[in-house]
């Protein structure tokens, strides 16, 4: 059967090599390989579905409409190739330490292709009953799958939590983690490294704690992979040979151009990793291509590969190698200066860009200083002594997406330093920042958000951002954004709040009923945030009034329940807030029998909640002897 549309049949076609390239793909191998085989196999049941479609006859013909459905199925299948491509080549220890938003995206992947099965009139199609049988097969194994999530691998989470914990875990624990893993030879850890390298670019800012754990718990695994023994048997003579015989150098510890070992590995834009020296070379020569790709450069920003550069220097203690000496890079350092006068002579000519070039060079030199600002330290200060920040500012209002998305995260970049704040605030950027969190890209607004926490850590900007109408356009993207970009946007609004005057933007501005919806979602990610936000507002008394419009109690004692620590003392500080001088709120706690879970609290929680418990139980004790409203005004 042949769809007639014009636009049908090369859908069908496209949906048909989607399937095939998912079925291609290679097998997983680490902690994700039971979801990714899974999702693998049921899409390839569907192939008989889109070859029965196109072998059939051509007389056969379907409404417009009845197109949605394949429609759909196209664009789930779209996201599902990506989503298992990334697990395939991302970092397995970020997968391992993140299997809850790992599983989350394969849950919202599965019912994304259920919903476009549903959309599809089999009926109408004609079908083989074998092949209908099959397609209702696979429509039924994800209705299945995507209320039940894969159970997870108890060893394995224990075993990380130990290794992360222990200065000096154990042998058998760090082998089990990498026997699970498939983090098994110095090859295997140094393709982790690059993938958590690239992981670290694609965050667009500091990877923070995160980063730090995953290549400390890298460097413990490196260090647990034991040297080659002479074999048993082996002469003294022999022996002597074996210790002076140069070890081979790993392949991708060698520079691509040189071909020795690496003293300082930088990673230009491709992807690729090079000796810093050899690079520069190249690319003082005026080449624009990466040397072993011979792709197109985007930039010429160089970043440091360090966890390439830390497996370098463990593989050279352990095969007692000398610890290659960091030669000097294509310039000295001038005394005095803030930043190599390499990165010193870009930015001076992204500087020229920026300000006299056509849109082009500025989206490219906005795209270099976001990257350059990123690097170290010593480039933030630089590029705002340069005098950049004034000209980052203008490009926000620009129309085009990618510079706005360039500038704005540049000037994420150069906040980390505290005296580029004040620089930044100077320059007039609150407003624009503002402007690019209510219209822009989404990456651009989930930049913007973070910004503006950056900056609202000085306490006169939170007055001056929640002026300028941060809060609404913060909430909207609490709403709407990403798992990265709500976390954003949630610590942007509770740093703000902590000034009185957003406490009652935000409530005005409809936080509390998101807020809820986040507390409820416990599989969202969102539950600590939402109860810190509540926590703070609760102080207030529009908060305390729009929270206790929101049937919060029975939420709430569920977290002091079950909660960590600090949910649970957050919990109890918004039901103290919500019962302090309110009958009716305290029945409510009374009906829902918190006493017990209150009980609990007062014994098993932090030195807070405990306060927090045992001064709602006495106002629960004392609404039992007496339920005058009268006696209980002054509760």
């Amino acid at each position: 059967m042949g769809l007639t549309c014009d636009s049908e049949g090369p859908l069908l076609s496209q949906l048909a090599e989607l399937v095939k390239e998912i079925s291609g793909l290679p097998e997983c191998r680490n902690s994700c390989k039971k979801m990714h085989g899974n999702l693998v196999r049921r899409i390839k049941l569907l192939s008989p579905l889109f070859e029965e479609l196109r072998d059939g006859n051509e007389e056969s013909m379907i409404k417009i409409e009845e197109i949605k459905g394949f429609e759909l199925l196209k664009v789930a299948l779209d996201s599902a190739k990506e989503l298992l491509k990334s697990i395939n080549e991302g970092s397995k220890l970020y997968q391992a330490l993140q299997k809850d938003q790992i599983t989350y995206k394969f849950q919202q992947m599965t019912e994304a292709i259920e919903v476009a099965l549903n959309e599809i009139p089999y009926d109408e199609l004609d079908l083989l009953e074998e092949v209908q049988e099959q397609i209702e097969l696979v429509h039924a194994q994800l209705r299945r799958a995507k209320g039940r999530p894969d159970s997870p691998d108890l060893q394995l989470e224990h075993d990380l939590v130990v290794a992360q914990k222990e200065k000096d875990p154990d042998h058998a624990i760090l082998k089990r983690i990498s026997d699970k893993l498939q983090l098994r030879t110095i090859n295997d850890l140094t393709k982790e490294s690059v993938a958590l390298h690239e992981l670290v670019i694609a965050s667009g800012g500091n990877p923070g704690e995160r980063f730090e754990e995953m290549a400390s718990l890298l460097k413990k695994l490196k260090d647990s992979i034991p040297t080659e023994k002479p074999e048993a048997g082996t002469s003294e003579g022999e022996k002597g040979s074996m210790k002076h015989r140069s070890p081979v150098i790993p392949d991708d510890f060698r520079c691509p151009i040189s071909l020795e070992l690496m003293k300082d590995p930088v990673i230009v834009s491709t992807g690729q990793t090079y000796e810093r020296s050899c690079i520069q070379k190249w690319l003082d020569a005026g080449h624009k291509t990466c040397p072993k790709t011979q792709q197109t450069l985007l930039h010429t920003a160089l970043t440091p590969n360090y966890v390439l550069k830390s497996l370098i220097a463990l593989w050279c203690e352990s095969n007692s190698v000398e610890l290659p000496k960091k030669q000097g890079t294509c310039r000295s350092r001038k005394s005095g200066s803030s930043a190599s006068d390499c990165d010193r002579t870009a930015i001076i000519a992204l500087m020229e860009k920026l300000a006299n070039g056509n849109s082009e060079e500025q989206r490219a030199a906005a795209g270099e200083l976001r990257l350059l600002a990123k690097r170290n330290a010593d480039n933030r200060v630089c590029i705002a002594e340069a005098g950049a920040i004034p000209l980052l500012v203008e490009l926000l209002s620009s129309m085009d997406p990618r510079t706005q998305e360039h500038a704005v995260t540049a000037l994420l970049n150069l906040s980390i330093n505290d005296s580029n704040k004040g620089t930044i605030v100077n320059a007039g950027a609150i407003p624009d920042i503002v402007d690019v969190l209510k219209i822009g890209s989404m990456e651009a607004r989930e930049n913007a958000a973070a910004t503006l926490f950056s900056l609202s850590v000085i306490d006169e900007n939170k007055v001056a951002i929640g002026a300028a109408g941060a809060i609404p356009a913060l909430i909207k993207l609490l709403c709407e954004g990403s798992p990265r970009g709500k976390k954003d946007a949630a610590t942007a609004i509770f740093n703000l709040s902590i000034y009185q005057g957003n406490k009652a933007r935000a409530v005005r501005a409809g936080i509390v009923p998101p807020l809820m919806r986040l507390l409820k979602d416990a599989g969202g990610g969102m539950v600590d945030e939402a109860l810190a936000i509540l926590a703070i507002l609760a102080s207030h008394q529009e908060g305390k009034a729009a929270i206790g419009q929101a049937d919060p109690i029975p939420v709430l004692l569920e977290v002091i329940r079950t909660g960590s620590p600090r949910n649970r003392e957050n919990a109890a500080a918004v039901l103290w807030s919500l019962c302090t001088g309110n009958l009716e709120q305290l029945k409510i706690a009374k009906e829902s029998s918190a006493e017990e879970a209150l009980k609990d609290l007062s014994e098993s929680g932090t030195d807070r909640a405990k306060r927090k418990a045992g001064s709602i139980l006495e106002l629960l004790q004392r609404l039992e002897v007496k339920e005058d409203p009268v006696s209980l005004s002054s509760l």
